[in-house]
């Protein structure tokens, strides 16, 4: 038996996780060594009880493998395991890296620039339409959306990025045989066309609420930071939140009303040191060091090389010609125009050495009053 059908079979049984997985590998050598030890030698490893060391032992009884293979081939689900070059790098990193990944749709690889979308399933106008803005940057800026597929934040994240031509990454609770909740099933087709849908429970694994902390922190994992669009105190997202912190990660927050309970949350992740996040760009000045964002070192030092010229570049011009029907953050314009937020926050600074154009308060633009 190859190690990556150990795993599929492992992870199926109860109670075996990355940590259980890992002490029995080092144990035994391998995740296929694993199940041709006994029960008795199974729970010699420290961790491991008498009853799940017979489940492992009894596997064969235990868990229906050929049939897990057949539900998933039929549902059009490829199991991704570690020793698989398609699971993602970026999840390796965490402690509790999943066992397996069941995916339908195609993970957009490398994930390098992700970025977790989350928030209350009861959400205000203010954060339904705050969601809806900044996944849509995100996915102008070239980043992947990625979210669990719940009522709230998490679907109008989903859907602000397929509306907007991205990709997007749905985790989901349970078996990806049951998605939850059902009346998402018309938004998991459309992601499934357009990113996927990935779950490390087997195909029909119920959702429950312990299931919730395991998904997220998949979610945060899977991203290089965690945007908090609205939540409040009791809300799931600060679980995911506080495990992205552990994990590393960034954790980006929207500020919100002080007379909404949905906000208390994300508000208190502010006051505890999250990024205050009202543009996309505030997330991207985080992350210059990524691969196709020019560092804001760079960009300004260009910037100050390019302002003695007064000629404008056809992008400069495009930018001008938006500015002069108004106003426009710093998301708007990259809509827009369809510039790359790292070229377009290098033009827009071009155009304000110039004096061109001016910056306002909250990452919005106008032109100035004279221009050179």
């Amino acid at each position: 038996m190859k190690d990556r059908d150990a795993c599929i079979i492992l992870n199926m049984i109860s109670g075996i996780g990355s940590a259980r997985l890992e002490a029995l590998t080092s144990h035994f050598g391998s995740p296929s060594a694993i199940l041709q030890a006994s029960a008795q030698e199974i729970s010699s490893v420290k961790g491991v009880g008498a009853v799940l060391a017979e489940k492992v032992a009894d596997w064969k009884n235990e868990v229906s493998y050929e049939m897990e293979l057949e539900l998933a081939e039929k549902g059009g689900v490829r199991i991704i395991t570690q020793y698989d070059p398609e699971y993602p790098e970026i999840l390796k990193e965490i402690y509790d890296p999943p066992i397996c990944l069941y995916v339908r749709g195609e993970l957009p690889l490398p994930l390098g620039q992700a970025i977790a979308v989350v928030g209350s399933r009861r959400i205000s106008n203010y954060g339904r339409k705050m969601a809806k803005h900044l996944s849509e940057a995100a996915v102008y800026a070239g980043w992947t959306v990625v979210s669990g597929l719940a009522y709230g934040i998490d679907a109008v994240a989903h859907q602000a990025a397929l509306d907007a031509g991205g990709k997007t990454i749905a985790v989901l609770g349970g078996g990806l045989a049951r998605i939850h909740p059902q009346d998402h099933i018309p938004l998991a087709r459309e992601i499934i066309n357009n990113g996927a849908l990935i779950s490390e429970f087997p195909m029909e694994f119920p959702v429950s609420r312990q299931s919730f902390p395991r998904r997220n922190r998949i979610v945060s994992g899977l991203s290089k930071g965690v945007l908090v669009i609205e939540a409040g105190l009791e809300s799931g997202a600060l679980i995911t939140a506080n495990q992205a912190l552990e994990q590393g990660r960034l954790v980006f927050a929207v500020p919100g009303n002080a007379d909404n309970p949905q906000a208390k949350g994300s508000n208190s992740l502010i006051r505890q040191g999250a990024k205050l996040t009202e543009s996309f760009e505030d997330i991207l000045e985080e992350f210059e060091f990524l691969p196709g964002f020019e560092g804001l070192k760079k960009v300004r030092e260009e910037a100050a090389e390019y302002s003695a010229s007064h000629e404008f570049s056809e992008e400069e011009k495009r930018i001008i010609s938006i500015l002069e029907s108004g106003d426009t953050g710093f998301d708007s314009i990259a809509m827009e125009t369809g510039i790359p937020a790292g070229k377009l926050l290098a033009s827009l600074m071009k155009l304000e050495m110039k004096k061109t154009i001016n910056q306002l308060p909250g990452k919005v633009y106008s032109v100035s009053a004279r221009q050179p």
